[in-house]
Parts: C-alpha cells; structure tokens; sequence
C-alpha cells in the first residue's frame, strides 16, 4: 500500500480543533489532494467519536473517488465523554471490539474499507492470538488492506508480529522526541519492514519557550537562507531524511502551511547540517 509523503492528520478538524463545517471540511480535502497529500489519518475517538462522522458526511460530498485517496483509522482507546459509557479511560483489544470498531468506523467515514487499521497505543492486556483472529476475519472480509500498530515498543511489534503481519507503526517523532532513534524503536522497523508514521512532527518547537527549543530556533534561523526554507520545512526535511522513510503526519489545517510541507519534502539537508540541528536539540555534540 502506498501512503502520500505526507499525511493529513484530522484530529483537529472536528469539534477538538477547528470545527470545520462540511462545505470547509470537504474544500480542504480537496486542497489536499490537489497538493499530493491523499492520505487522511483518524481514529475513531477525536472529536470524542465524532470527527470520523462528520469527515464522511464532507467526503460523500467532496467530489473525491475513494480510490484516490487513504484512509486510515485507529481503534482501542476507550475514551470517557458523553458518547461512551465508560467509567475510566482503557483498552480493548478483544476480537468483537475489534471488529465492531472497524464497523463503526466504516459507517462514519462512508467507505466499505480502511486502507490501514491501526491498534492505537498498546494494552497490558492485550492478547495477540485474539488480535490476529479479528485482523484475519477484518482482512478476509474486505474490510481493512493494511493493519498496524501506533506508540507500540519493539518487544510489543514482536509480539505481535509473531501472529501477523505489520505494516505500519505510527510513533511520537519529531526533532524535540527523537527516542526512538536511540531505543531500538526505528531499528526494529527498518529491519522488519514495518513502515514509520509520524505524529506531532513538529515537537515542541513552537509550543514551548525552553532553552532547548531557543537553541533550535537559533540553528534553524541559520539555516533557512542556505534552503530558501521556513523552520516548519527544516524541522520536516530533519524528519524524511532519516533512512527508515518516515511519513510524517501533519495536523496543521492551514493551506499556505500545509503547501510548505508537501515542499519540504524537496529538500535534502546536508549530513552536517541534519546533524548541526540534532545537536542543537541535545544541546551536547553526539558522542
């Protein structure tokens, strides 16, 4: 399966975020599209189980051919709000909720399949036979093409991966929570050919007034005339110059700033200067 270099995130499109109406909603698909990002990433609690919903009600209405676009869904975060009975955030991996999850998501997001299903973060729970028995059925049946797995460790892919296969890890990586390049996280991917997905590809660089994000202001500002580039697209291009072909997932909705991701991916930063920008986020040379 192939997924756009870049990924639109739609956590914040709903009522989490910007509560796009429809008519907006669907307009920014297309935008997308247009811009080569066709690949939408949900997960069936944002906008408290209802984003998915509204996503397929502008999708039915956006002129777009399922075929030329990715969906991708996540399941198992059981989440307190008005729309679940749920007495304290878990989660469930059981094989029907599994399955009854995929069908709920395929009812919002008006589509008979999911491109990807992702298991979103891992449970102490979890039993990886039932996993792999709802994943069998959910396969056979048409309803997913790819499964994966999103924040899982690499002891936890192997676990699972000893029952199926897994196509995708979406993980927390950006220039200010790079672990997994030190943990085993990526290594474990690359190896096994499990593709990386990026969430909050930009970190905490202009969330957070700290002494590490000033150091990476500072180093980027240097750089951006050598790249004719913004911070945003050097923090991106430090991101998909890692060998492992990380994907990242954008969140922004904002069509100038979603136009200088998808150009950031034109940019090949030079092996000093990828490595002048993780230094500044460590604040100490590598060893």
């Amino acid at each position: 399966m192939t997924y756009s270099r870049l990924i639109a995130g739609t956590m914040t499109w709903g009522s989490w975020g910007k509560q796009l109406s429809k008519k907006e909603m669907a307009a920014l698909m297309n935008f997308c599209t247009e811009n080569r990002i066709t690949t939408f990433d949900h997960a069936d609690i944002y906008g408290a189980y209802t984003t998915e919903a509204d996503f397929g009600k502008a999708f039915t209405e956006s002129g777009l051919k399922r075929e030329d676009v990715q969906l991708i869904s996540k399941c198992g975060i059981q989440y307190v709000c008005d729309n679940r009975n749920n007495k304290v955030k878990h989660y469930n991996y059981g094989k029907d909720y599994i399955i009854w999850s995929v069908e709920e998501s395929l009812k919002h997001l008006a589509t008979e399949y999911l491109d990807l299903l992702l298991l979103h973060r891992p449970s102490p729970l979890m039993v990886a036979e039932e996993i792999a028995e709802a994943i069998t059925i959910l396969k056979k049946d048409g309803k997913i093409r790819d499964f994966g797995v999103s924040n899982f460790t690499p002891s936890q892919m192997d676990m699972i991966g000893l029952r199926m296969d897994i196509d995708v890890n979406q993980i927390e990586f950006s220039i200010t929570e790079h672990s997994s390049m030190h943990n085993g996280t990526l290594d474990f991917m690359k190896t096994n050919g499990i593709k990386p997905m990026a969430w909050s590809p930009l970190g905490s660089v202009f969330r957070e007034d700290t002494e590490q994000t000033r150091r990476i202001h500072k180093q980027l500002g240097e750089l951006m005339d050598k790249y004719s580039a913004t911070e945003d697209q050097l923090l991106l291009a430090w991101i998909m110059k890692h060998p492992a072909n990380i994907h990242p997932v954008v969140g922004t909705t904002t069509k100038e700033r979603l136009k200088q991701a998808i150009e950031a991916s034109k940019i090949n930063l030079e092996l000093e200067d990828w490595f002048l920008i993780l230094t500044a986020a460590q604040g100490h040379k590598v060893p």
